[in-house]
Order: structure tokens, then C-alpha cells, then sequence
């Protein structure tokens, strides 16, 4: 497929990356890209036809914002590590990256959620790496290991485009209370604004921040 140069020179203010290629098929079925101005992709390489044009276009923008969305389950939780750190995503760039959620100690506070049990979930657990455990509590690891998660899917579509919205609209006050920091972090447990939102920057430039209220 050829693209015209003048159109791969353009770049995007902002990227999210969900967990399956239905989650991003699903955005970009509601024009949030258009009403965003950023690319929807999935992890594992959706838009296949053009994957390859955009994450070329996304690299031109030093000020990218990355946001992931994701499950509560094995895949979702190693999320922020592939996109850090492979080579086909973003491996050798300080790209501050958004955690949207969900994960496993989000999960724990609700009783709303619709909490599956799986043998292959849990077989799954092998597959996260020592460093993405190290960020998981016992309880997390536990919970996981017991082959229990929360798909995306099991939310509304109504609730789902609200979550990434808010996401994306508490982004320039994530980062100002990052910049504005005397230690370049915003502890767990800080709150943005109305209290809705936490925030926790780590030593990798790795921002996760939940609105409480958003999946109940």
C-alpha cells in the first residue's frame, strides 16, 4: 500500500494502544480518533493494513502522548513493559506512557465488575515478565495467578468511550503535577482536581492514574 510523503509527514498529538484488536476496532468504529486527533492501534499490530505507516508517522512526535487500555488480566498487565521496551513499539525512547487501566488492584475495590475465572488465564502468569510483577502487589500476583480477570468487553461501549475520554482530558494536569514535583513524581494515591483521578509516576516515566468512579 503506497502512501503519499506528504501524509506520513503528518503526526499525531496523542496514541492509544489497547489490548485487542476489537477494543481498537470499536474506537475507531466511533471516530474517536477523529474527534481525538490520535491513532487507535492494538498491541498486537491492529490496523494491520496500516500499523506499519502510523507507528512511522507517531515516532516523528517527540511531545507524544501514549496511552494504553487495557484488562485486568495477564496480557494487559505486561502492556506498559512491550510498549516500553520493544523495538516494534517504543524501546529506546523516554515517551511518558499513560495507564488507563484496568488492573487487577482497580478491580478489587468494586463490586460492579463482571470477574471471570480461567485455567488459561492463569497459565498466562508465566508469561509477565519479573519486572512487571515487581510492580504488582502479593494480592495482584495472587489474584492473577488464581486465573481471575475483567475483559474491557464486559463494560458498555457508553462507559468505555467515557473512560478514554476522561483519560485523555486529565492529561495536561497529570503533567503538570509531574513537571511540578520536587522529586519528578506524583505519589500514589495523589488526587487530580475533584479527587476522581490517582495518579502514580514511576522511575520509568510510566503514568498510571484510574479514575475511581469511571468502570463502576
Amino acid at each position: 500500500m503506497q502512501i503519499n510523503s506528504e501524509v506520513t509527514a503528518y503526526s499525531f498529538d496523542r496514541l492509544i494502544v489497547c489490548d485487542t484488536a476489537e477494543i481498537a476496532q470499536f474506537l475507531i468504529a466511533n471516530n474517536f480518533h477523529f474527534e481525538h486527533n490520535c491513532a487507535v492501534l492494538s498491541i498486537d499490530g491492529y490496523p494491520e493494513n496500516i500499523f506499519s505507516t502510523v507507528m512511522q508517522m507517531l515516532k516523528q512526535n517527540p511531545d507524544l502522548k501514549v496511552y494504553a487500555f487495557h484488562s485486568a488480566n495477564p496480557r494487559g498487565v505486561r502492556m506498559i513493559n512491550e510498549l516500553r521496551n520493544s523495538p516494534n513499539w517504543f524501546g529506546g525512547n523516554n515517551l511518558i506512557i499513560y495507564d488507563l487501566g484496568l488492573l487487577p488492584r482497580h478491580v478489587f475495590p468494586s463490586k460492579n465488575m463482571w470477574i471471570i475465572k480461567s485455567d488459561e488465564s492463569a497459565r498466562q502468569v508465566q508469561q509477565i515478565p519479573t519486572a512487571v510483577k515487581s510492580t504488582l502487589s502479593t494480592d495482584e500476583i495472587a489474584w492473577l495467578e488464581a486465573g481471575f480477570h475483567v475483559e474491557l468487553e464486559s463494560f458498555s461501549p457508553r462507559k468505555l468511550l467515557q473512560v478514554v475520554s476522561q483519560g485523555i482530558a486529565k492529561t495536561q494536569e497529570v503533567a503538570n503535577g509531574y513537571s511540578s514535583a520536587s522529586d519528578n513524581s506524583v505519589g500514589s494515591g495523589d488526587s487530580i482536581d475533584d479527587g476522581i483521578m490517582f495518579i502514580d509516576v514511576d522511575d520509568n516515566r510510566n503514568v498510571s492514574f484510574f479514575a475511581s468512579d469511571s468502570f463502576g
